[in-house]
């Protein structure tokens, strides 16, 4: 089964196509009943809106949290990430749609974990996989966590449009999305898990389109995880000209919205007077030296730091997102 990223979609057309989203809430670390319910409600997402794209939220198969140590953890997940997978591969190929399929997974290396997102394509493949690089801290394994960060940036093409993945505490870092942006993507999935407020998960879906002139179709959790911890929800489909296009509730929801293949035209939704700019090409990139890429920290303090760049293992903490 071929899951080499891609390094750069290349040139690749965005046709009118239907995107949607499916935000259920899992059974806490139920990975069986948890997949097989994906199975159930991708099916009823292409069949009530005709979607050739469906999103999940992040950790689908047990919920953010998971709610025990991380050596647990690791042996609750399967050795073979395949036992998890087929079945969405199966429906993904019997409904002919493509699915972003967000699941922890057992890295390569001994007591690895990944925060991952899988793209199934049409024919049941797996066409690439993402692993998150930006945990958030309660997550990381220097604040006792679980996560082991992932290092690349796919970007895949289609038939319909190149598509990128980013996961929820990544869409906090215009980096991520550039990358993503500047390697072709045109549909930016993000699946998360976040509870910070509706304002800050608009905001950061809305900046991170409209930066890039891509769709983001951005896809929350709802219920609660095994820490006891409750996501709200408000999934949402973002324009390349920052338009919310749909946006889920607080409960078991599908979103979905039909995508123009020539959406920046316009300089803003309902406007006659054209678009004259383009983020990207518009970079002054000689300007920038090498201050993009320099460690830096806030001259403010947060309460607590867990640096990304320190991991060490301990107890998981309890620690919302």
């Amino acid at each position: 089964m071929p899951r080499k990223n891609r390094d750069h979609a290349g040139h690749c057309q965005v046709k009118r196509v239907k995107i949607a989203g499916v935000q259920f809430a899992p059974i806490p670390n139920d990975i069986k009943t948890n997949t097989e319910r994906v199975v159930l409600w991708l099916r009823r997402a292409v069949r009530e809106t005709g979607a050739k794209l469906v999103v999940f939220p992040e950790s689908i198969t047990t919920g953010f949290h998971p709610g025990m140590p991380a050596e647990d953890f690791h042996s609750l997940l399967p050795r073979n990430i395949d036992t998890i997978l087929k079945p969405v591969q199966k429906a993904c190929r019997e409904a002919g749609t493509y699915c972003v399929f967000p699941t922890y997974e057992r890295g390569r290396e001994k007591m690895t974990i990944h925060n991952s997102a899988f793209l199934i394509d049409a024919r049941g493949q797996v066409a690439g996989v993402y692993r998150k690089t930006h945990p958030f801290p309660s997550e990381r394994l220097s604040a006792g966590g679980w996560t082991t960060p992932g290092d690349s940036y796919p970007v895949i093409p289609t038939e319909f449009g190149a598509i990128g993945m980013m996961i929820c505490y990544d869409g906090d870092f215009p980096e991520v999305s550039r990358i993503l942006a500047i390697k072709g993507a045109q549909i930016i999935a993000r699946p998360s898990a976040l509870l910070r407020g509706f304002d800050i998960w608009e905001t950061t879906n809305k900046v991170r389109a409209y930066d890039n002139h891509a769709y983001v179709i951005a896809v929350n959790a709802i219920g609660t995880d095994a820490s006891g911890t409750h996501y709200f929800g408000h999934s949402m489909i973002i324009s390349p000209i920052a338009q919310l296009l749909a946006v889920g509730r607080g409960t078991d929801d599908i979103i979905y919205a039909e995508l123009d293949p020539d959406p920046i035209k316009r300089i803003s939704y309902g406007s006659d007077s054209p678009m004259m700019f383009d983020h990207l090409e518009d970079r002054n990139v000689a300007s920038y030296g090498s201050v993009l890429t320099r460690n830096a920290r806030s001259v403010f303090e947060p309460a607590k730091r867990f640096s990304i760049h320190a991991p060490k293992r301990g107890k998981s903490p309890r620690r919302k997102k």
